[in-house]
């Protein structure tokens, strides 16, 4: 077991023989194959739903690292440290914090397109209101990230080559957008389970 739990690549995939494990024996015990599951929209729409709140909490997860744990443990860092966390971990973390935010986006277009919802970001029309209105928001933060914050936050932490003071214009950019993102989570997330559970 510590041979797999030292590597993430390894614990990933038991992770995935694990499920896969919990799903044929619950098939077994029900009687309901998941073979025969496979082959309904019901199963598929279950499964990029599946994916889509894998790649959220991905994203969202980062999103609250970031503002609630990295950048107000920046002060407290001693300035020698700092570049452990500028040059190793805070690029590390943005790269699997931009690419959650797409899967979110993609995986989530194409579960509304499946569910027939995908009309209605336009018209917010019942019964698909409070998921046109988590689309937005989520779309809105996607942009954030991928057109705000990564390109400011590049800037921020020396991955592209600026002036002092526009470094530093950039990294309060980043941060107030990333703070703003982390505002428009929680409205967000609400209707994203609203939508399921007559919340709005």
């Amino acid at each position: 077991m510590g041979a797999i739990l030292q590597s993430l690549g390894r614990t990933i995939a038991a992770g995935v023989v694990v499920l896969i494990v919990i799903a044929l024996i619950v098939g077994g015990v029900t009687e309901t194959s998941i073979w025969g599951l496979i082959k309904t929209h019901a199963w598929w729409a279950f499964f990029m739903r599946w994916l889509h709140v894998l790649s959220g909490v991905m994203w969202i997860g980062l999103l609250w690292y970031f503002n609630f744990v990295q950048t107000p443990s920046m002060p407290q860092i001693p300035d020698e440290q700092k570049p452990a966390v500028s040059k190793v971990i805070a690029p590390r973390a943005l790269f699997w914090f931009r690419w959650a935010a797409m899967s979110t986006i993609v995986t989530g277009l194409i579960l509304a397109w499946m569910m027939g919802s995908i009309g209605s970001l336009g018209s917010f029309a019942r019964p698909h209101t409070a998921i046109a209105i988590g689309m937005w928001l989520g779309i809105i933060m996607w942009f954030n990230v991928w057109f705000i914050i990564w390109p400011n936050q590049k800037k921020a932490l020396g991955i592209v080559q600026v002036s002092p003071e526009e470094k530093a214009k950039a990294a309060k950019l980043a941060g107030m957008t990333s703070r703003f993102n982390t505002l428009l989570s929680i409205p967000m997330l609400y209707c994203m389970v609203a939508q399921q559970n007559g919340g709005l």
